[in-house]
């Protein structure tokens, strides 16, 4: 009977390590530092850092978007809270615009991550009142005109325009 009951444990602990392993595969953390934060995805139990989250909202608010995205990502480490993400999209947005031109690479970026918005929630509204463009769809739209070369770039009234 003893007998019997290793070989069961023994087999069960083999099948644990081989799941073990193939989630690792699944999940590739890059770090073992990464491994608790992809459990907790898998578990329906990831939420965003909230202090880094406010700093990064802080130094949106006082037009450092460069760190603020530094501190977004920070805040948001697996890139799955649609409300982070839609404010380093509106970062590049904001650090891209210009009165005579649009920096192309910096809207590119925009036009990524407002992409994985939509892909994270295609209904999301965003509740700050200091935004003018609230759904990632009007985003979307400003940044991939923004990357499209045409003759209205070469209009002198472009000066005039105002910066959502």
């Amino acid at each position: 009977m003893q007998h019997k009951l290793i070989q069961i444990a023994g087999i069960s602990l083999t099948l644990i390590y081989a799941a073990f392993v193939a989630w690792l595969y699944v999940t590739e953390p890059r770090s073992f530092a990464e491994i608790p934060a992809k459990a907790t995805v898998i578990a329906g139990t990831y939420e965003i850092d909230a202090a880094k989250f406010d700093e990064g909202l802080r130094l949106f608010r006082v037009e450092n978007y460069r760190a603020s995205r530094e501190v977004f990502g920070q805040a948001d480490v697996e890139k799955r809270d649609a409300k982070t993400q839609f404010y380093i999209a509106y970062s590049f947005y904001r650090e891209g615009w210009g009165r005579i031109y649009d920096d192309d690479t910096l809207f590119a970026q925009g036009v990524i991550v407002v992409n994985q918005v939509i892909a994270l929630d295609s209904n999301f509204k965003s509740d700050d009142a200091d935004l003018i463009m609230k759904t990632p769809a009007e985003l979307k739209a400003e940044l991939e005109q923004g990357t499209e070369k045409s003759w209205n770039d070469l209009n002198p009234l472009k000066i005039l325009r105002k910066r959502k």
